[in-house]
């Protein structure tokens, strides 16, 4: 091995310990971050269509007809796995991807729950339910959720001295 190519091995092992070792600070952003997500989880024990709660409509049990719908079905997925599981890694694990998966994914979250929404009122006088209050606190978490992320991920990362 030449001299040249064990510099390089050396600055890639050293690029690599710096790109494991840096974390996010999140400061009391992590307080709002933990309640946002544990109003997301009140949303789905609360009525989303008719007596269907959220977590119904995520196991496709669906509304009194048994028809949840594709996109609030959607919005319970995405909202648990980037409002809910991505979030709680992210702030367990403070890790710089975490923060651009929760963030990203809880903005096409976020557009599919005011989907859901808008899906739920325009079909309310075809003999299904209109938008619970589940649904709706939903949302509005789930938009806090992403804003905060997207503010966090796109900040600077702190490099450990």
């Amino acid at each position: 091995m030449t001299t040249d190519d064990q510099d390089l091995a050396s600055l890639r092992a050293e690029i690599d310990a710096v790109e494991r070792s840096a974390t996010v600070d999140l400061g009391f952003r992590a307080v709002v971050l933990a309640i946002a997500v544990f109003v997301l989880i009140v949303g789905y024990v609360l009525p989303w269509m008719g007596s269907a709660a959220g977590w119904q409509v995520l196991l496709a049990a669906g509304d009194a007809t048994g028809k949840a719908g594709a996109v609030p079905r959607l919005f319970a997925g995405t909202a648990l796995a980037f409002g809910i599981l991505a979030s709680a890694l992210a702030l367990a694990l403070r890790r710089w991807t975490l923060t651009w998966i929760a963030a990203l994914g809880g903005w096409f979250a976020a557009v599919d729950g005011l989907l859901a929404i808008w899906t739920r009122q325009s079909t309310a006088g075809l003999n299904s339910p209109g938008p619970g209050p589940g649904l709706i606190i939903s949302e509005i978490a789930m938009v806090v959720l992403a804003a905060l992320w997207l503010k966090t991920a796109w900040s600077r990362p702190h490099q450990p001295h």
